[in-house]
């Protein structure tokens, strides 16, 4: 497999299907990555020095360049012993050099490039040199990500001579089946929800996939004599420690007291005090509609409250005018309102001569009128103001308290915006570049926003720090979250803080720091490309891979797997393949394998799933299953580590 990329994901990416699944891994990075220290995950921790001097040595002897070893296939891939990795280092990811790492040979290729131009045009020209390669894209840009999606995979269609997805042999590898999928992802869409769901308890996370949407609720701990209510099932139990400010921070290292994924009945009835995340939806989703803004909503993001009082005031006084002209004259109730406006317009003849109620109404109604032309007024006033400040940004109200103070609306805070939105939490964002990509998802949300500096003095208090309910700090430097977090907590002791921080090992020594300096506040710190590496390893193994959803700094995987082939799975009832800590099987597909193929080629999916499978179901070798898996556990049934022993 090959992964190439410009930053931490990158890094991260390699070592995922390194350490977890044992994959053989060429890493292509610029030259100024060459000297970082490559994350290491699971048993590639105690072989990572071997194979970095390895990998120098191959460089310097000049033995790495269009072998296509590590890269999957081809001459001389089973020369390198699993989980082995080969780097090469390019300014520019050209033809030349994709064809350098194997990628003509490889089985998948990860383009994370934290520019989007940069991986889209190396996927057409990896397309194009490998038609049967499984390509994985991060992508900021959805729409465009579809398009790019539905247009590689018909390339390899085409070239292949069958429908967009079907599977393909390379000449002379009669005996593997090759993927040629493409999947296109984002580290943004990934992370966001982890990083709203730890700055705000009791959210949900939802996976959505070919037109499946999977919804997992974060749920808090039962109270005394109180049922926790299981869902369709419990997918993890929380961290023992989760609100606790000297409790575990969630990482795998975390021990008893960190989250314990695909937990049995046991483990579930025992855990008192913890919170879970339990699997509570499941419903197959389209297009959604956007429905049209009504008039009150439009009348009211025109006019103030109090203007809008005013007005009603006014219509009451009106009809009450009609109302006592129509008992007063005798007039039909259309002749008396028509009068009344006249009168309040003053444009109707003097009552003179006529009954003296008759002229009091008069009177009235020109009183009525002269208080309506300031209303008038003020009202133009304020929808001119509307619009002139419709594409200006809203400061922080007065009175503000309880909010989310969100540092950094680039790539991550954008999303992360989005999602506190749509959980209705109140949200005010620092920002020092004014041309910063969220602010105009700010604007558009009314949500008020701080351009300043977090780093100078009175940027935070502006922010209203010492009211807010949290920080969430997310923008690409780590040094500049951490100062920012460091001063919100001298002005707000208490403040949940969140910090978006790259290297994982960074991550993990700035949260036992800020513990020990703040024991009474809650402080996580979050690593992106730890949150979002396990979800692109997942796609590089094929289009099995339905989606991730982050628990804490752990990562839950749902996959579409064939029971066939799977002993672990195959002539075992649904109660006996459970595997605590490792896979459940979730949901069984009945659809054949034909009206899979017919839906593939097609882009549609019906809803053909069972959920709710007894225990005592026997599992067929025909059948196929949805499961929630951890990333080992995944490793361990899909079989990657033996089958490349056996293919070296």
């Amino acid at each position: 497999m090959v992964v190439a990329g410009d930053d931490a994901l990158a890094q991260r990416l390699a070592a995922e299907l390194r350490g977890v699944y044992g994959e053989r891994v060429t890493l292509v990075v610029p030259p100024a990555q060459g000297g970082v220290r490559l994350p290491v995950v699971g048993r590639a921790r105690a072989t990572a020095l071997l194979d970095r001097v390895s990998a120098a040595v191959n460089r310097a002897s000049g033995n790495g360049n269009g072998g296509g070893a590590g890269a999957g296939g081809g001459t001389g891939a089973g020369d390198e012993p699993p989980g082995s990795e080969r780097l090469v280092e390019v300014a520019e990811l050209t033809e030349l050099t994709l064809a350098h790492a194997g990628v003509d040979r490889a089985t998948a290729l990860a383009l994370v490039y934290d520019d989007d131009e940069t991986n889209i045009r190396a996927a057409l020209t990896a397309r194009r040199l490998n038609p049967r390669i499984r390509l994985v894209l991060r992508l900021y840009n959805r729409r465009l990500g579809q398009h790019i999606e539905a247009l590689l995979d018909q390339a390899s269609a085409l070239a292949a001579g069958g429908a967009p997805g079907a599977d393909a042999s390379p000449a002379g590898a009669n005996t593997e089946v090759y993927d040629t999928s493409t999947t296109v992802l984002s580290d943004a869409d990934t992370a966001a929800p982890a990083l709203a769901a730890t700055a705000v308890t009791g959210t949900s996370k939802v996976v959505q996939t070919d037109g499946l949407m999977l919804r997992a609720v974060e749920r808090p701990p039962p109270g005394p004599g109180e049922v926790a209510d299981p869902g369709l099932c419990t997918l993890a139990l929380l961290s023992a420690t989760t609100n606790d400010p000297a409790g575990a921070d969630g990482s795998e290292s975390s021990g008893a007291q960190g989250p314990q994924l695909l937990p049995d009945e046991r483990a579930v009835a025992a855990a008192t005090g913890r919170g879970t995340v339990v699997l509570e939806n499941v419903s197959y989703s389209g297009p959604e509609l956007n429905p049209g803004r009504g008039v009150v909503p439009w009348f009211g993001s025109l006019l103030s409250r109090r203007l809008r009082w005013s007005f009603v005031g006014l219509v009451s006084c009106v009809v009450g005018l009609a109302v006592a002209s129509m008992l007063v004259t005798g007039e039909p109730p259309l002749q008396a309102t028509y009068l009344t406006l006249l009168d309040l317009f003053a444009i109707n003849d003097p009552a003179i001569g006529q009954s003296l109620g008759r002229q009091i109404l008069q009177l009235c109604s020109g009183l009525v009128g002269l208080l309506l032309l300031p209303v008038l007024l003020a009202a133009v006033l304020e929808a001119l103001g509307t619009f002139r400040s419709g594409t200006a940004l809203r400061k922080p109200p007065r009175g503000l308290s309880g909010h989310v103070v969100l540092l950094g609306v680039g790539k991550i805070g954008t999303r992360v915006l989005a999602r506190l939105r749509e959980l209705r939490i109140p949200v005010v964002c620092v920002e020092a570049d004014p041309e910063a990509r969220g602010l105009a998802l700010a604007r558009s949300l009314r949500v008020p926003v701080v351009l300043g500096d977090v780093t100078q003095e009175g940027v935070l208090e502006a922010a209203k720090i010492h009211r807010a309910h949290a920080l969430l700090a997310l923008t690409s430097a780590d040094t500049m979250n951490l100062e920012a977090a460091l001063s919100a907590r001298t002005l707000n002791p208490d403040l949940r803080v969140v910090l978006r921080l790259y290297d994982d090992d960074f991550a993990t020594a700035v949260y036992r720091t800020l513990r020990a300096a703040h024991p009474g506040a809650l402080t996580r710190s979050r690593s992106v490309s730890h949150l979002a590496a396990p979800a692109f390893a997942g796609a590089m193994l094929g289009r099995q891979i339905l989606g991730a959803i982050p628990v804490e700094r752990r990562v839950l995987l749902f996959a579409a797997v064939d029971v066939g082939g799977h002993p672990q799975l195959e002539e075992r009832t649904v109660g006996e393949a459970f595997r605590a800590g490792a896979w459940r099987v979730l949901a069984l597909d009945t659809a054949t394998p034909e009206e899979r193929r017919a839906d593939q080629a097609s882009g549609a999916r019906g809803p053909r799933l069972v959920w709710d499978l007894p225990s005592t179901y026997v599992l067929r070798p025909e059948d196929r299953v949805v499961l929630a898996a951890t990333r080992r556990g995944l490793a361990e049934l899909l079989g990657r580590r033996p089958r490349q022993r056996a293919g070296a």
